[in-house]
């Protein structure tokens, strides 16, 4: 893919990586507009992300969540594993609750969306570069939101998963063989713990939480 070695070796060497060229096009003009910034490599999935890390040693990485080959949490679990140092953001456009903890667990310094201001990227490439960490409020408060949410038992993420994928109580209860009554027992708990009245709701909230994807 696209790579290059930035010219001034007190720069923050960025690499970034996103399957979209406008995406990589706009966020490199952003950051190479910037003084001490160079985007120095550009990968457009994740298993060219992980390669063009070992070949440059950026001192941070742009990772989309999304991409072919390898995700974005992928990625930075095997950039990780190789370069224990390594500063990795994450920058999507999904704020699934589930997603930003997945990549924080993973190693991330940051979570960033994509509609991030332009001043704000700038200043997350600075800070994780300084040793700090980046969040901003939106995904602090999804975080907060997880730490004190009751979680959901593993029946009840089965069933959760049969309702998202449109089944009737009857065919849930077929699938997990189990009454249909247990299964009306479990629908309740499950819309006692996301806060919800009805099965729409229930796989809304659900799919915005990150729990489940609908396909």
């Amino acid at each position: 893919m696209i790579s290059g070695m930035g010219g001034m070796t007190d720069q923050i060497r960025v690499l970034l990586a996103d399957d979209h060229a406008i995406v990589r096009s706009g966020v490199t003009e952003i950051l190479n507009n910037q003084p001490g910034i160079a985007v120095v490599a550009q990968a457009s999935d994740g298993a060219e992300a992980v390669e063009l890390y070992q070949q440059h040693h950026p001192d941070v990485a742009l990772i989309d969540l999304r991409m072919p080959a390898l995700d974005g949490v992928e990625v930075v679990e095997q950039i990780r594993r190789r370069f224990g140092d390594a500063v990795i953001v994450i920058l999507t456009t999904y704020d699934a609750d589930d997603d930003i903890e997945r990549a924080l667990r993973a190693g991330a310094k940051a979570y960033l969306l994509k509609d991030v201001a332009p001043g704000d990227l700038v200043a997350c490439v600075r800070a994780v570069r300084a040793g700090r960490r980046w969040v901003s409020p939106a995904v602090a408060a999804k975080l907060a939101d997880r730490l004190t949410r009751v979680q959901l038992t593993p029946r009840e993420m089965d069933v959760l998963r049969l309702l998202a994928a449109g089944k009737a109580n009857r065919a849930i209860a077929d699938a997990l063989s189990i009454s249909e009554g247990t299964v009306k027992i479990h629908i309740t708990h499950l819309y006692e713990k996301l806060g919800v009245t009805s099965r729409t709701t229930a796989i809304s909230t659900a799919v915005r939480r990150g729990l489940v994807r609908l396909d």
